[in-house]
């Protein structure tokens, strides 16, 4: 009977059925791990995560803030010369070719400037050519003049003698025939008209040539006039100082300083300041957005930027009523003067001013964070974080982060910063906010309506007493 034997497998083939097991543990590790992960996943997305912040009360303000530079409110100010201002030299503006350097102390009299004499020099040398020219045709215009009226003379000697010798004439022709009478007699009355006509062309060539003459003196006047303008001009041209103090470089009104290269006129005629250091303001500009923040009386805070550790107080003087477009910009930016209260020896004309501006306060307000307000066309309102309620609320002032709530919340309570995703299910209550909202827009149009209708009232013109208008016809005042 055959015999039957069992082999033992070989050691690579049981190697490899153990790896073959490994990697089915680790296959249905990696399974259920995954499956944990999709169940958690999973439950988060039945979670909503919320944001929140708590409702605050406490002083509330709101503040402008503005870079502006210092200026002397009251400054004295070295002008161009009033010789400048001379219509006869028609020069409307002149370059400043020196200027003395600013924060320099001159005595009254001491050089500060230098005005282009090239620009005057050119002038004036024309001025001069053209005056020469015109005095000359001004002498040959009164040359001629003699020349013509001495011919009109001689025609008037001719025709005088052509008279008395057609007098002579007539009376010989007494003896003559009627007819030679009467021929002679007529020449002698054309001699007559010719010699009147001699006399009025005369007096009409003598006031024409006078009138001739007379245009010619007032154009050479009218040009030597200007060159004794322009000749004043020149010795001018050199700036001295009126006063004693400390020269400061003038600012212009759209930025940019006058100093060597400047052009001056008698539209901008200063060319150096002395500043009075004890009366500052700081002028700035605040955009159009929120100039209807700024008022006269308003606190500042004035920071000074070589000063960073220098805090000065202050106050709104001025607010512009007309807004202007800022140079290389479509930005409309109004001027607004911030008065520095006190002095400090280390300020300077032209420095940097860091402004901020009060331009709201409110001892105790409720107020949250501007995120924390939601709107639709007519309603604000918060969600609660304590309920899926939509409380409708009526918001106040703002400033950059935060809004005060005038009525709906109060100090403690938790509002949601962002929508929920199931905000459709929150109910929405305060109506009663709404209805007060509304109503107080109602009495504030009233208000205004009232308002206006008594200053139409003010401005219309009283009738003669006794006089009444006719129904429907409004009288308006031309005012």
């Amino acid at each position: 009977m055959p015999s039957c034997r069992i082999h033992p497998l070989p050691l690579k083939t049981k190697s490899i059925l153990k790896m073959k097991k490994k990697n089915w543990l680790f296959a249905a590790m990696a399974v259920i791990l995954l499956f944990v992960v999709f169940i958690v996943l999973s439950g988060s997305k039945n979670e909503t995560t919320q944001i929140t912040t708590t409702v605050k009360k406490g002083p509330f303000e709101v503040l402008v803030y503005s870079s502006g530079q210092l200026e002397s409110e009251n400054s004295d100010h070295v002008y161009i010369p009033e010789e400048m201002k001379d219509r006869q030299t028609r020069i409307s503006n002149l370059t400043i070719t020196d200027i003395v350097e600013e924060g320099t102390y001159v005595d009254s009299g001491d050089y500060v400037a230098t005005l282009d004499h090239q620009a005057v020099q050119e002038q004036l040398k024309d001025a001069q050519d053209e005056m020469e020219k015109i005095l000359s045709e001004y002498n040959d215009s009164k040359i001629d003049s003699n020349l013509m009226l001495s011919n009109e003379r001689d025609q008037i000697i001719n025709a005088t003698l052509d008279v008395e010798e057609r007098k002579i004439a007539v009376d010989e022709s007494i003896y003559e025939s009627p007819s030679e009478q009467k021929k002679v007699k007529m020449d002698y009355d054309k001699a007559l008209r010719k010699l009147e006509q001699s006399k009025q062309a005369y007096e009409l060539k003598t006031q024409q040539e006078i009138n001739k003459v007379n245009r010619k003196f007032i154009t050479y006047k009218q040009v030597k006039e200007r060159v004794d303008a322009l000749e004043r001009l020149m010795d001018k041209l050199i700036i001295y100082s009126p006063k004693a103090g400390i020269i400061s470089y003038h600012q212009y009104e759209w930025g940019g300083t006058v100093e060597t290269g400047s052009r001056v006129s008698q539209w901008s005629p200063i060319i150096a300041t002395f500043p009075n250091m004890r009366n500052l303001v700081t002028k700035t500009f605040i955009n159009e957005i929120d100039i209807a923040l700024i008022k006269p009386g308003q606190k500042v805070k004035i920071g000074i930027d070589a000063f960073p550790d220098k805090t000065l107080d202050g106050e709104v003087a001025t607010v512009a009523n007309m807004g202007q477009v800022m140079p290389k910009s479509d930005a409309k930016v109004f001027e607004v003067k911030i008065k520095v209260n006190g002095s400090d020896p280390e300020l300077k004309p032209a420095m940097t001013t860091s402004n901020t501006i009060q331009a709201s306060f409110i001892e105790d307000a409720t107020y949250i964070p501007i995120e924390a307000v939601f709107s639709n066309d007519s309603l604000s309102y918060v969600y609660l974080s304590d309920s899926q309620t939509a409380q409708i609320i009526e918001p106040g002032e703002a400033n950059e982060n935060y809004v005060v709530i005038n009525q709906g919340l109060e100090e403690g309570q938790e509002v949601q910063l962002l929508e929920p995703e199931d905000a459709s299910d929150y109910k929405l209550t305060g109506f009663e906010i709404y209805a007060d909202i509304k109503r107080k827009a109602a009495e504030k149009a009233a208000e205004e309506a009232a308002r206006k209708k008594e200053r139409e009232e003010e401005k219309t013109p009283e009738l003669p007493q006794g006089m009444a208008l006719p129904a429907g016809v409004t009288v308006i005042s031309a005012n």
